[in-house]
């Protein structure tokens, strides 16, 4: 069997899985994508392999200054940080950098010197970081596509420079055919277009057809729910925590 790995050919998966060209699947091919939009918007938002950590590199334009944000991509899910501007007037690691001087004076050698001492220093610095400076605060809504960070935009943010932004993005079909293929991806879709097919066969509950078969949209429908039900349980419930498969 070919590798599943488009749109067109997990939709024709699904429809073999639920018996064509056996059986007839009374449903319209705008269902079918509907139906699919569904399943990979689910699988993106539950599925340990749907969203990917990212450090995202923007650079400051007037437009962002005037605007007070930046713009975000709507494959980004969620940002957890921003980083501090660099670049442009902003000063950067050097040889006059207290950590650079700690670790130039007591690094030198492993070997000889007690790495208890570094850890503690870097340690009461970072706090000291924190204290005095602190994060970089933001907002985020995904639905808006901009990010809004919360800083004195023309003085502190100037156009030149870079903002370094930690984020979580869904993964795209288009570089990433392959997720097509994913087991839970085809069973979820599958079970989907069974639940849109036994919708459009309950409007048609106990018509009988030639040869005696009588339509049972009512007991597909159902079959369809606990299906779905079973593999939101085993995606949410079950499954191995994420540090599990990240190593």
């Amino acid at each position: 069997m070919a590798a599943v790995d488009t749109r067109e050919k997990l939709k024709k998966y699904c429809l073999r899985e639920l018996g064509e060209p056996v059986v007839e699947i009374n449903v319209d091919d705008d269902q079918l994508e509907d139906r699919l939009d569904e399943a990979i918007e689910y699988w993106r938002q539950y599925h340990y392999d749907g969203t990917e950590k990212i450090y995202l590199k923007h650079l400051v334009t007037e437009t962002d200054v005037a605007n007070r944000y930046i713009p975000i991509n709507d494959l980004v899910y969620g940002v957890t940080r921003v980083f501090p501007t660099v670049g442009g007037t902003s000063s950067s690691k050097s040889i006059f950098d207290l950590q650079y001087q700690l670790r130039l004076n007591d690094l030198y050698d492993l070997t000889s010197t007690s790495i208890i001492y570094y850890k503690t220093v870097m340690n009461h610095l970072s706090l000291l970081d924190n204290v005095l400076n602190g994060s970089v605060l933001y907002r985020f809504n995904r639905l808006q596509d901009r990010l809004h960070i919360d800083l004195d935009w023309g003085t502190e943010v100037k156009a030149g420079q870079y903002l370094l932004v930690e984020a979580y993005r869904v993964l795209d079909p288009a570089q990433f055919p392959k997720m097509f293929g994913e087991p839970w991806l085809k069973h979820y879709t599958t079970a989907l277009f069974k639940k849109q097919w036994a919708t459009n066969l309950k409007k048609f509950n106990g018509l009988q057809l030639p040869g005696g078969v009588t339509v049972d949209g009512d007991g597909l429908y159902k079959e369809a729910i606990d299906e779905m039900r079973e593999l939101e349980d085993n995606l949410k419930n079950k499954s191995a925590p994420l540090e599990f498969f990240m190593g």
